[in-house]
């Protein structure tokens, strides 16, 4: 779904649409630079400038007033430090590519996000995740990045530097990060299962039981059955076959998240093992991911809350009138764990978290109308929003829920101090 240009080009053609196509950018221009070189002077040179890879976020985190430059025509390449364990990767190449060119030479990633489709640089300057109690989000995998200030320089930020944790995850307020460095290990097998009816009862009696029963789970609900979780997604490295859950019974046949969803989409679920990297993502790279005419909002509570979280969840689900909306708009809720992180915007930041994830009917007036009564709902478990995707809650309420939101502001006015990455989106969010 790209209406971009050949790579080189600069064109005073619209920038198109987002992914899902609710978002279409006002921005005049877009760029496709082939260089770092050629984009840093892109960047020089602009007053206003904004990143833009996959367009997968369902906001206008990617407009902007002047100029648009894509990342995807930069060189591609993937290169690893066996010693140090790490991978060097251009942060506009998809997780698709880099996953494919690792495990040629051995190598694998600990997570990967359900689609494969999206771009490095992205997702992580999103907080973007997988699933998994021993896995971080995205971001967490990141040991440096080399970003284009708004200057034109290229700065590397390391792991361990001042401005690590802040410059990580920073929906691209403080520059274009064209490569990024992460922690691989040796490559792994893995096998994948799906569960049905999985009673609610028992699953939030122990949700840390759901959770650890596989290296990476995803509990698939659409809040209708009282009683029963509809699916639970199942990942395991190894060739082991985890046994059903208990209450709950193997599906007989491969499926979709989405209810009627295309199975062929998806990653194997029959429990033949295969590569990571075709386990991990709920999505085969070869096909149109998910459902495409949708929207999207995950809220991350506290994992020693989650419980709580969830049963306010199904309460107003199954309440008269707002329920009955929400059930009309959701097409599917994903339930996934990630492990705490220190990076200042991660959802994570120093707390282990479930996230609440709803993937909506493309209705964006009827969904924003909807979104706050659900966040009041989840507002006493201080639910932190997904950057990439619709959520309603104001810059004060933002602010309150993110320990270093002001260190955050310090930093992007050093790295940015002409606010050459400003635009309206991160302006209504309080940056």
């Amino acid at each position: 779904m790209s209406n971009e240009s050949p790579a080189g080009a600069t064109t005073s053609s619209p920038a198109g649409h987002n992914w899902a196509g609710n978002v279409r950018f006002t921005a005049p221009r877009i760029a496709h630079p082939t260089s770092v070189d050629e984009l840093a002077e892109l960047v020089r040179a602009a007053a206003h400038v904004r990143a833009v890879g996959s367009r997968h976020t369902f906001t206008a985190l990617a407009d902007s007033a002047e100029l648009i430059v894509s990342t995807e025509a930069l060189p591609a390449e993937v290169t690893v430090d066996a010693d140090a364990r790490t991978a060097s990767v251009s942060g506009g190449m998809r997780y698709a590519e880099v996953a494919r060119e690792l495990h040629a030479r051995g190598w694998a990633l600990r997570a990967m996000a359900s689609l494969p489709h999206i771009t490095v640089a992205g997702a992580i300057a999103t907080g973007t995740h997988g699933s998994g109690d021993a896995v971080g989000s995205l971001a967490s995998a990141v040991t440096a990045l080399d970003v284009v200030r708004s200057d034109g320089s290229l700065v590397t930020v390391r792991r361990g530097d001042a401005d690590f944790a802040g410059a990580v995850v920073a929906l691209g307020a403080l520059g274009v990060v064209t490569r990024v460095e992460l922690a691989v290990e040796p490559t792994y097998g893995m096998t994948q299962v799906v569960d049905r009816g999985l009673p609610w009862e028992s699953a939030l009696a122990d949700l840390d039981a759901v959770f650890g029963s596989a290296d990476s789970v995803s509990m698939f609900t659409t809040w209708a059955d009282p009683e029963r979780v509809d699916q639970v997604w199942r990942k395991t490295r190894g060739a082991e076959v985890p046994e059903p859950l208990p209450g709950s019974v193997r599906a007989g046949e491969p499926g979709h998240p989405l209810p009627g969803g295309p199975a062929e989409n998806c990653t194997d679920q029959t429990g033949e093992p295969g590569p990571w990297f075709e386990r991990l993502p709920h999505f085969r790279a070869e096909f149109t991911p998910s459902n495409g005419d949708e929207l999207q909002s995950e809220y991350f509570v506290p994992r020693d809350r989650a419980a709580e979280a969830i049963a306010a969840v199904r309460a107003l689900a199954a309440s008269p009138g707002v329920g009955d909306e929400l059930r009309r708009l959701l097409f599917v809720s994903e339930l996934r764990s990630i492990r705490a992180d220190e990076l200042w915007l991660s959802g994570a930041y120093g707390r282990d978290v479930v996230g609440i994830h709803f993937t909506w009917r493309r209705d964006e007036p009827a969904v924003r109308a909807l979104l706050p009564q659900l966040e009041a709902a989840l507002a006493p478990f201080g639910a932190r929003p997904h950057w990439g995707k619709v959520f309603t809650l104001a810059a004060d309420e933002l602010a309150a829920l993110y320990p270093r939101w002001g260190d955050f502001a310090e930093l992007r006015a050093r790295w940015d101090a002409r606010g050459a990455f400003r635009n309206g989106q991160l302006e209504s969010w309080g940056f």
